[in-house]
């Protein structure tokens, strides 16, 4: 199983991120998130900030670009093996640098990421 951060975590249940962390959990990887508001869905703390979150394997994307260069060093710090860039998150920039730092980039939906079994 993939340890995932969600980047962009919501309480909100319409929301991608809310969508993306219970369909995570539900397909057995263990989910951390951070978001604007400290929150929690089903079992998974949405916290703020910058934690030092250990073995994360894979970042999911739920900020627009516009949104993520406070993020970059941080990520970068974190060493995940991807970075998934949801729909609409898309970022060239950060996207260069994520590939020159060895991490792997893939543009795609989370959601259906899972549901296809490419996740």
């Amino acid at each position: 199983m993939k340890k995932t951060l969600v980047l962009g975590g919501s309480i909100k249940p319409g929301r991608f991120s809310n969508k993306a962390i219970r369909l995570l959990t539900a397909h057995g990887h263990p989910v951390v998130s951070i978001g604007l508001k400290p929150g929690q869905v089903e079992e998974t703390l949405i916290e703020t900030g910058f934690l030092d979150f250990q073995d994360v394997h894979t970042v999911t994307m739920y900020l627009g670009p516009q949104n993520q260069p406070p993020y970059y060093d941080y990520i970068l710090g974190l060493h995940p093996k991807r970075v998934v860039f949801n729909p609409g998150t898309e970022n060239a920039e950060f996207i260069r640098s994520l590939r020159a730092a060895g991490i792997e980039v893939v543009e795609h939906c989370t959601l259906v990421m899972l549901d296809s079994g490419i996740f």
